[in-house]
């Protein structure tokens, strides 16, 4: 059996998780698009799926309809684990702090925010107190020429760098490189001013237009890959011919850890938030019963022939979905005990 997940440095991946995960066990994960609106113009952006639309002049949230999804994802009266608040940029979203203030006294233990890094340092701040205590920032360059380009915005640099800095001083960061052609040679040096920075992981990708070659991964220093447990079991796995993105003929061709774990984007649930970014259809509309949907599709869906899931799918999830492979070869994972489905009709059991 392959190292454990936990080794991988995804707090929301656990061993533990694959072996109880079901289609009744409280659910671990969950993402919420609160807007499409952006003040940044990154050239590899996927935006929204057309589906997020539907009626809406735009895909934007109000706050009761965000608190409203919450709730939807509590099991037996137990809140959610670990929820994500995304967009677009959420932090422009003016009842942000009141939705996080509003998750944590609903009990989600973890709290992440999705942004760019360019909202000014009180917000953050204030988002700390109310209990955010994850933040993921975009850094795609290593310095302010390059970081302007990828943005699509001038003048970001300074704050971009002191907001890093400042919110990894009081509580967990992680920065999101984005690989592209325009600065595919630079992620060596970027690897290392992030570092620098103070950030507890760095999560380098490959663009989805790109889905190609990585360069300059052998050469990031053994000291920074221990410090980063995420880009230590990236870069490892791409020397050893695994890219970021994909899944392979060995890999497992179902995805059951979409059933704890959910994206909901204007009145939809998608399989994962790369589904959704793709144009990919979502499972059903918003509603109580959309785990049940949500089982019936992990099922049912082949992702070695579904072309999103083939090409685009993250190591981390293909890691993650062939332990609970593992585990049910082991015999210590099986949807089909009475306990497991008790509560759930023969049409939704894996």
């Amino acid at each position: 059996m392959s190292d454990s997940l936990e080794k991988i440095g995804f707090y929301t991946l656990s061993d533990e998780r694959a072996r109880t995960s079901s289609p009744t066990s409280r659910m671990m994960r969950g993402e919420i698009i609160l807007t499409e609106t952006c003040n940044f113009r990154c050239p590899y952006c996927r935006g929204l799926s057309p589906w997020v639309y539907g009626n809406r002049p735009k895909a934007e949230l109000t706050f009761e309809e965000a608190c409203h999804y919450v709730d939807l994802w509590s099991t037996n009266g137990q809140a959610i684990k670990n929820i994500r608040f995304s967009g677009g940029e959420p932090t422009v979203v003016k009842w942000l702090p009141d939705l996080i203030s509003y998750a944590k006294n609903s009990g989600v233990e973890r709290i992440a925010i999705s942004t760019n890094g360019s909202a000014d340092f009180s917000l953050y701040e204030d988002l700390i107190n109310r209990g955010c205590n994850d933040f993921s920032i975009s850094l795609d360059a290593c310095c302010a020429e390059d970081a302007e380009k990828m943005a699509g915005r001038k003048k970001i640099w300074k704050d971009l760098i002191r907001n890093i800095r400042e919110i990894s001083a009081r509580t967990y960061v992680t920065v999101g490189v984005v690989l592209t052609p325009e600065n595919l040679e630079e992620t060596g040096k970027i690897i290392t001013f992030a570092d620098s920075l103070g950030v507890s992981d760095i999560r380098i990708i490959s663009s989805a237009q790109y889905n190609g070659a990585l360069s300059g991964l052998s050469q990031v220093p053994k000291e920074i890959l221990e410090r980063h447990p995420i880009l230590k079991y990236r870069i490892n796995r791409y020397l050893n011919g695994q890219n970021v993105r994909g899944i392979l003929p060995r890999d497992h061709n179902r995805c059951p850890l979409m059933m704890d774990d959910s994206i909901l984007a204007g009145e939809y649930h998608f399989p994962c938030i790369i589904y959704m970014r793709e144009g990919g259809q979502p499972i059903g509309k918003i509603n109580p019963e959309m785990r049940k949907e949500r089982v019936v599709w992990s099922r049912e869906q082949d992702t070695h022939q579904d072309s999103i899931c083939r090409e685009n799918c993250l190591d981390v999830c293909i890691s993650f979905n062939n332990r609970m492979r593992d585990f049910s070869r082991d015999g210590l994972y099986d949807l089909r005990r009475k306990d497991k489905r008790e509560s759930f009709p023969r049409s939704y059991r894996l």
